[in-house]
């Protein structure tokens, strides 16, 4: 395996819990939340030649999930068949996550999957303990819009959340 190979699977695997979560905060059932994982990686993989350390990897790990996942979400053609053999050779292992086990989580799941692409990216980010300079940042908006954007999103979410508590949504 070269160095740069071995130097990406060694980043994505320390990193591999973002990528999860933007799957399955993007794709409401297993089948599609592993074809996004796979995409994201794949993504990243192709893309990690350009990458420059001019921002943390995280970072740079960070906006290529968000973009794969709401390009993704947006195709008509929800999965992709990648034909190319590098990817056969990158194997980053995929863990399994309980916390569908927890019916908090799950509900939250299911809220988060009524939300906009962007209202998505935002609770994420939110989620994950980014600033608000740090969500501007990586959403490419200023941060007076991601506050009023941050704060339309959380009363949609527990608005939602609300509704199915209730069992009107």
């Amino acid at each position: 395996m070269s160095s740069p190979e071995k130097e990406f699977l060694e980043k994505i695997e320390k990193h591999k819990g973002v990528v999860f979560k933007i799957s399955k905060m993007y794709m409401d059932n297993k089948d599609d939340q592993n074809d996004l994982y796979q995409e994201i990686i794949y993504q990243a993989w192709k893309s990690y030649g350009d990458f420059q350390n001019r921002s943390d990897f995280s970072t740079w790990l960070y906006r290529t999930a968000l973009n794969t996942a709401i390009v993704f979400l947006r195709s008509e053609k929800k999965r992709s068949f990648i034909q190319n053999q590098d990817i056969d050779r990158l194997s980053v292992r995929q863990e399994t996550y309980n916390d569908t086990d927890d019916v908090n989580m799950k509900r939250m799941y299911e809220a988060i999957h009524k939300l906009s692409p962007i209202d998505k990216a935002l609770i994420f980010f939110f989620l994950e303990g980014f600033s608000g300079k740090d969500i501007a940042v990586q959403l490419g908006i200023t941060e007076v819009n991601t506050r009023v954007k941050l704060k339309r999103a959380k009363e949609k979410l527990k608005e939602i959340i609300t509704s199915q508590n209730s069992g009107s949504y």
